[in-house]
């Protein structure tokens, strides 16, 4: 085989007028970047795409062929090219990074918008502020999942099966009212009630219990193990309903 050969491939990707298969750009994007000579061979009907695949007796597109071996479809790719494939089961802290570093950036730049610095008391308050209304969204988009694994570990939910489905209303509605720093008679035991609850749930069922769960701390659909993170969320709520009541004396 020639070393021009080697370095020559083959694309098939379904890219009809209803559907344009994403994993077949980015394959096509990977092959680019590696070197490669790219065939593009788009599939452009149903019935064009269920015959290649019953030629090659392959169940998926896109299909990937270098130097006229098959090496299959987009992950078999990644493989084939050394790059790391992701395990939609693997543990991830990704969703938490991006959260907090958002809402604390958001807080920098409130707080230079009113006060002409980022660096201010009221940043700090914003920060926990906005993290529990950004919780609570993921937490509201889907709120059946997320009662389903709040119920596994939250001791007063066990107790009362619908405080499950009204935490992310609660958290978010204390959050709203710290951020605009009204009616703190309301946030600070809100706060202070339902962080207190989550934080001895959580170092209950982590560190006492040793078990293994998902967090339901960013929605339902995430792999945050529950633990530190978790605990990190009920602890903020707690301090920051005592720091604002505090400053309300």
């Amino acid at each position: 085989m020639s070393t021009a050969s080697a370095r020559n491939a083959t694309l098939y990707r379904m890219a009809t007028d209803s559907h344009v298969c994403p994993y077949g750009l980015k394959a096509r994007h990977l092959l680019a970047r590696a070197g490669y000579a790219v065939e593009d061979r788009p599939l452009t009907t149903r019935e064009e795409t269920d015959r290649f695949k019953a030629e090659h007796g392959v169940k998926t597109t896109p299909q990937v062929f270098i130097a006229g071996e098959r090496i299959g479809g987009y992950d078999d790719l990644r493989r084939r090219l050394g790059k790391p494939v992701r395990d939609p089961n693997a543990v991830s802290y990704r969703p938490v990074v991006a959260l907090f570093s958002m809402t604390a950036l958001m807080a920098l730049a409130v707080s230079q918008a009113a006060y002409g610095t980022p660096l201010t008391m009221r940043a700090g308050e914003w920060f926990i502020a906005f993290s529990m209304c950004v919780l609570a969204i993921l937490k509201l988009s889907n709120v059946e999942t997320f009662s389903s694994m709040f119920l596994g570990y939250d001791l007063l939910a066990q107790r009362w099966v619908p405080y499950a489905t009204i935490y992310p209303y609660a958290e978010a509605l204390a959050g709203l009212l710290m951020a605009a720093g009204m009616l703190t008679w309301l946030s600070v035991p809100v706060a202070f009630v339902i962080g207190g609850i989550g934080a001895v749930s959580v170092f209950k069922a982590v560190y006492l219990d040793r078990r293994e769960l998902k967090c339901a701390c960013v929605g339902g659909g995430s792999n945050v193990p529950l633990g530190f993170v978790s605990l990190t969320e009920n602890l903020m709520m707690v301090a920051m309903a005592i720091w604002m009541a505090a400053t309300a004396l």
